[in-house]
């Protein structure tokens, strides 16, 4: 057992990295690390890293320079997706001492027995792609909402991903196991559980449990009051889920679910497993038994081969499809990729052209879902943080509102009337009776 010894953490990307931060971060304070934040001087800094994210070696090394800045004899680790796709890269960035890969960073603690500066960073990791190895994760820190791990990996290989290469090949937990953690998060006085993982549509572990099965023995725990289902493919948002979620008291009317392109012709260049007509039908079908309901997609643009008639497509199909908001990524090229070998390469200035009228369009939508919630009476769930006075929170249907700051309010399920879209975009709410939840 280690004594007076500090770590912090900086994670990038997704939410599940984010449970997987804090997997590290408790096995970690079981051996005496106590945790401080990034920008603290501590004795070792764990840099969780994204293969999704551009310029992925440029954010590490502003990263590792930042750690060193608040401790110049920190020792740096480096995990995560980009540290298993390119691990010399990493351990090339002055400052680096260890590089672990998907499966190596859950037993970090093997790996940093002394902390002592290297000349040279040690590389440790294995192929992770034929593993049948699942890590159970979950998040913690704030006290409102947590990051539950179901499933890693994909089999999918969609012509413009690197993620089965970086974590392998689909895989899920138990669900006994599923509803312990979400059990434990209960314990910590957390309200919101956001189910997340690679592709948690495809989950299906050796007992066969699929996905349907899991979000129904979830809604039995007791002591959750909100489940968000994190990013599903349309081709596995089955219309069974979408009525589950309908009828539920815990589920919130709120899906995100990836387009990627409104073009058909780049969907099937892409290797995606659906259609533009399935994902109308879907967005349809949750519409009309969630009229309320948010939807947000996923999109790309950049992609090979989309000309401005193709990229036209998608933006129609956006513009007249009932979602609520759009996370855009601007196509970057990944080595290992069969969209890098192809034809039609978009200029990286018409990428970025292409990438700003979808977020305008984005706000336009998110905008429009607002006001027509205006003068409505919601449940918000409020966050812990304070800002300037005042304190946030979201809507079952993740509405972002703000009201006066009461500490009562904190990590509580309150009543609210939706009454303006301010400056800042948020909503303004008036509390309009006592708190559901303690």
């Amino acid at each position: 057992m280690r004594s007076n010894k500090t770590a912090a953490y900086y994670t990038l990307g997704c939410k599940l990295n984010f449970a997987e931060s804090s997997t590290i971060a408790r096995d970690l304070e079981s051996l005496g690390f106590g945790k401080v934040g990034f920008d603290q001087p501590a004795d070792l800094y764990v840099i969780n890293t994204c293969s999704v994210t551009d310029n992925a070696d440029k954010k590490c090394r502003n990263i590792v320079r930042k750690a060193l800045n608040n401790n110049p004899d920190g020792y740096v680790v480096v995990v995560g997706c980009y540290a298993q796709l390119k691990p010399e890269e990493i351990a090339n960035i002055q400052g680096v001492d260890l590089v672990l890969g998907a499966k190596e960073k859950f037993n970090i603690s093997n790996f940093i027995e002394e902390l002592d500066k290297k000349e040279q960073a040690e590389i440790h990791r294995d192929k992770i792609r034929n593993t049948n190895e699942f890590v159970a994760s979950w998040s913690a820190g704030g006290r409102t909402r947590s990051f539950l791990k179901v499933q890693d990996g994909c089999d999918y290989f969609c012509s413009f991903c690197t993620i089965p290469i970086a974590r392998g090949k689909s895989r899920s937990a138990e669900i006994s196991d599923i509803v312990k953690n979400a059990k434990t998060i209960v314990e910590e006085g957390i309200h919101e559980i956001v189910i997340t993982g690679v592709n948690i549509g495809d989950f299906k572990n050796k007992k066969g449990e699929d996905f349907f099965q899991l979000i129904q023995q979830l809604e039995k725990v007791e002591g959750i009051a909100r489940y968000r289902i994190s990013s599903i493919e349309p081709n596995l948002l089955s219309e069974e889920i979408i009525d589950f979620v309908a009828g539920s008291e815990k589920f919130m009317p709120h899906f995100h679910i990836p387009l990627q392109s409104g073009s058909d012709e780049l969907l099937k260049s892409m290797r995606r497993k659906y259609d533009t007509t399935l994902y109308e039908s879907r967005v349809a079908y949750i519409k009309k038994a969630m009229p309320h309901s948010c939807i947000g997609v996923d999109v790309i643009v950049g992609y090979p081969g989309e000309t401005e008639e193709e990229f036209q497509k998608t933006y129609d199909f956006l513009l007249g499809m009932d979602v609520s908001y759009l996370h855009v990524f601007t196509y970057s090229e990944r080595n290992n990729t069969l969209a890098k070998r192809m034809d039609g390469i978009v200029p990286i200035a018409e990428r970025k052209l292409r990438s700003k009228k979808l977020r305008i369009l984005s706000l336009k939508k998110q905008r429009q879902f607002y006001q027509s919630h205006i003068d409505t009476d919601q449940v918000v769930l409020f966050e812990e943080k304070q800002d300037e006075g005042m304190i946030e929170g979201y809507t079952e249907n993740y509405i972002r509102v703000v009201c006066q700051y009461d500490e009562a309010l904190v990590n509580k399920v309150v009543p609210v009337e939706l009454k303006k879209i301010n400056g800042d975009g948020l909503m303004d709410v008036v509390i309009t009776s006592k708190c559901l939840s303690d």
